[in-house]
Formats: C-alpha cells, structure tokens, sequence
C-alpha cells in the first residue's frame, strides 16, 4: 500500500497528452512517466481511436486513455454513457493500464451517479479524475468524493486557467490528500515554470502536452484552401519532454 511517506520520497513523476502516434513515440522517448492517449488536443481531449490505442498497447509505461465521447461539456446522457462504456471495453481489450474519466451536472458538481457508473465498469484498471473536477464549487470536497470512488489521482489546475495561478488551491489539496490519493498538477505547464510548480504546491506528478509548431499547409495549397491543413500545426516535442523530465528528476 502506498503512505503519504513513500509518496514525499519518490521522484515527481510526468504524465503527456498526446494525440498522434508520432506524438506518442516523442513522450515515451523523452523520457515520460505515463502517457493520457487523446484524440483532439485543440479541444482539450476526446477518446482515442483503436488504432492509437493499439499502437499505444506496445508502450513501455503506462497509458491511459481519456475518455470523453464528444467535444463540449462533461454532462453526460444515456447515449454518451453508452458511448464511454464501449471505450472502457476497448481499452481493456488493448491491455492499456487505466483511463482518465469525469462527469458533470449542469452547475459543475459531480455526477455521481455517470461517474459511479463509469468507476464500475471500468474496475480493474486504474482511474484519474479529469479536470471536470476543476468546475467544482468545493474542491475539498470533491476531493474526499473521489478518494471514496477509489481513483488514483485528480487531474486539476486548482480551478483556475492555469496551474500555476491555481498552486495555492493545489498545494492545499496536496496536504489535505495526505498520501491517499495523488494530485496531478496540469494546464499551463511549461519548462520555464514546472519546477516553480512543484516546489509551491508539493505535488509529485505533473501533467501537460509540451507541444512543439510543425510545418502545415501552405493557404495556397488546396489542403490549405480547402481547410484541410492549418498554415501552423502542433506535436508532442520529444525534447521539450526530456528537458521537462531533466528538471523533475533534479527535485
């Protein structure tokens, strides 16, 4: 069982998103801890496909992936329900180690009863609670919440746009975890601030997509006319990963 003691001593640990299996190889390269497979990083996020997931099945560390059904908000109904269960089935199938989930009501609590229903099916692999626990009026108690459902960690910036705005909040659910859950510290986190992140807040995973620009279409081109192609393009950067990796072995 882990204690709040073996988790002050170990090493902060680092979580990439990534959205391509070009992507994928550029974090596992660079030196990630664990990887949150996507589709659609612009939006924040959607459930992968087979093929990366399948791809993602042959990775040295632990993958898991996001599972959101649609673009928008995190207020599920039937269909979707439907939708994320069959995803949590296609993620046991390709043997990935867990999946990042979260619901919502409509004024940004938990939906506990789509979140429960997800927990259970999805048992047996392991859960991080994504950043709808950020919409949340009561983070301490959202927190206690998802520590009963049996989630290894939250996703979160403190409810604030970025994690280092929200590190006070942070830091505060770092404390009153006390080791029973992980606090994964993520949005807006970047080389220049990661080691300021985590010395103010004491977490010991850290989250982000540390992308680099890639040559798009050229807008005269007909990929680019034809909206195809944006003129700029973003990837997982593998050496934004080691230089990020480099410093958080350092703390």
């Amino acid at each position: 069982m882990t204690t709040a003691n073996s988790l002050e001593k170990r090493r902060v640990l680092l979580e990439v998103c990534v959205d391509t299996p070009d992507g994928l190889a550029a974090a596992i390269a660079g030196g990630a801890d664990r990887i949150e497979l996507c589709a659609a990083l612009t939006l924040q996020g959607l459930t992968p496909a087979a093929g990366l997931m399948a791809l993602a099945s042959k990775a040295p560390i632990p993958v898991y992936p996001m599972i959101r059904p649609r673009n928008g908000d995190f207020c599920y109904d039937a269909r979707d329900l439907d939708a994320m269960k069959r995803d949590i089935d296609a993620v046991r199938t390709y043997g990935l180690s867990g999946v990042s989930i979260g619901a919502s009501r409509p004024d940004g609590e938990l939906d506990l009863e789509v979140l429960g229903a997800l927990v259970e099916h999805a048992r047996g692999l392991g859960l991080t609670l994504h950043r709808a626990f950020d919409l949340v009026a009561d983070q301490s108690a959202a927190l206690e919440i998802a520590i009963e459902m049996g989630f290894e960690r939250v996703l979160t910036s403190g409810g604030e746009t970025s994690a280092l705005v929200g590190a006070d909040r942070i830091a505060a659910l770092v404390a009153q975890a006390k080791g029973r859950i992980s606090i994964l510290a993520g949005a807006g986190v970047r080389v220049s601030n990661v080691a300021d992140l985590v010395r103010s807040t004491g977490v010991r995973e850290v989250h982000g997509s540390f992308g680099g620009p890639r040559p798009g279409a050229d807008p005269a081109s007909k990929l680019g006319a034809m909206g195809f192609v944006p003129p700029t393009l973003q990837d997982t950067d593998e050496a934004t990963v080691a230089e990020v990796a480099r410093i958080l072995r350092g703390l």
